[in-house]
């Protein structure tokens, strides 16, 4: 039998099994909760987005849509079966949708796909019924599973079996959400128009104009966006979402059309906007 004398006193008060709670001021700050609206943030379940990459239904419904008042009230709303993700019915206030993600209400005939805007916070963004029949999804793993069948994993954890061979990890899928078959995939080329989705220049998009490669350290894409900014991240940060040279993106931006702006261009556009209602 072990002595308790000789664990370590933080071994000692280590509690066992998963993490059940999330204390407000650790939440992740893109979840924009105030500081005194009590102890505690709603802690995402396991699910297809990471706990800090994610936005809980609750706070979707409550905090970004206003359609619930109250915690038990987006509890009423999502144990009624009114919420879809990715087409498939939701009940849990916790479940974290992510990155891509198509979000209906089909009581009231509306439909979202959570992007980021330029300062990495998930915007609220409407789209079309058309729309939301179809998702984009990173390639982020290519492996052969059992009997040498050939399978692609997402970025959302999705897996599709016997694939086209031309789809590489890093390229981007258009899948169809109620049959779940690949529509059309997009290389990641020079040239291509892409989102970047971590580091400090969340939810900008821009063309790529070029890629250095660093052997056994990070690989660096050099992006421009549509007003001439150009920046650069690294190239597991970036999400393709057109095929560049002047075609449009497979999926509708969110209000800036992901183009960063100084806080002085900032101020130049709001006082101009207040000229012309004026």
């Amino acid at each position: 039998r072990l002595d308790p004398t000789f664990l370590s006193p933080q071994a000692a008060t280590m509690g066992r099994g998963p993490k059940k709670h999330l204390k407000r001021l650790n939440a992740p700050k893109h979840w924009m909760l105030d500081k005194l609206s009590g102890s505690y943030a709603p802690r995402p379940t396991a699910g297809p987005h990471k706990l800090r990459e994610s936005l809980p239904l609750i706070i979707f419904l409550r905090n970004r849509l206003k359609y619930a008042l109250t915690g038990r009230e987006a509890l009423l709303i999502l144990k009624d079966r009114n919420v879809l993700v990715d087409g498939k019915v939701r009940t849990d206030i916790k479940f974290p949708a992510g990155f891509m993600d198509v979000i209906s209400l089909p009581k009231v005939n509306e439909h979202y796909r959570l992007l980021f805007d330029v300062k990495g916070r998930y915007a609220v963004h409407a789209i079309k019924a058309d729309e939301a029949k179809f998702k984009l999804g990173k390639v982020v793993k290519q492996s052969t599973g059992d009997k040498g069948v050939p399978y692609i994993v997402t970025h959302d954890g999705h897996t599709f079996r016997y694939h086209d061979p031309a789809i590489k990890v890093g390229d981007t899928i258009k899948y169809n959400l109620e049959t779940s078959v690949i529509e059309n995939h997009l290389k990641f080329e020079v040239g291509v128009q892409v989102m970047v989705t971590n580091g400090r220049n969340m939810g900008r998009v821009g063309t790529v104009t070029s890629r250095e490669r660093h052997p056994g350290s990070f690989d660096v894409v050099h992006v421009k966006d549509s007003i001439g900014n150009q920046f650069a991240t690294r190239l597991s940060n970036t999400f393709v979402i057109g095929a560049g040279a002047g075609a449009k993106a497979l999926v509708t931006l969110p209000k800036g059309k992901g183009v960063k702006l100084t806080i002085a261009e900032e101020r130049d556009r709001r006082l101009e906007k207040a000229k012309a209602t004026a």
